[in-house]
């Protein structure tokens, strides 16, 4: 059952990323005044918001796409489920890292929250691994 459990966090979890990748593409606005990605301290001086923009949202795709497949692994009883929720959670928290705006304001809005579900994926994975525990 926990299995079950956690297999669908991870889908959720996946499936928030396609909400960020709305919001660099700007589809729709998450909350009224997010300008996520914009001001990005890796990437908008360097190619201006608009191509930051694409990067983040083809970026938080890809990061969807690793949740929902380990996700899928894990419902499945896969052994690459692991690996792949691995690299996801490394992956999605480089996306928030480098699109962040450098500022302490609104850590919330440029995937603040995010990072740390990402860190207590990744401290659990660890865990895991260590105690021998599987599903």
């Amino acid at each position: 059952m926990l299995r079950y459990i956690v297999g669908l966090f991870f889908l959720l979890h996946g499936l928030i990323h396609l909400l960020y990748f709305g919001q660099s593409w700007r589809l729709f606005e998450l909350q009224e005044g997010m300008v996520w990605p914009d001001g990005s301290w890796a990437f908008s001086k360097l190619l201006g918001d608009k191509v930051a923009r694409r990067l983040a949202s083809l970026a938080c795709v890809l990061a969807a796409a690793g949740f929902v497949a380990g996700g899928l692994g894990l419902f499945l009883g896969q052994a690459w489920w692991r690996p792949a929720i691995l690299y996801a959670a490394v992956f999605s928290s480089l996306i928030f890292i480098l699109f962040w705006d450098g500022t302490m304001q609104k850590l919330d809005n440029q995937g603040g929250a995010g990072l740390l579900i990402n860190l207590a994926i990744l401290v659990a994975l660890a865990s895991m691994q260590k105690l021998g525990l599987n599903f």
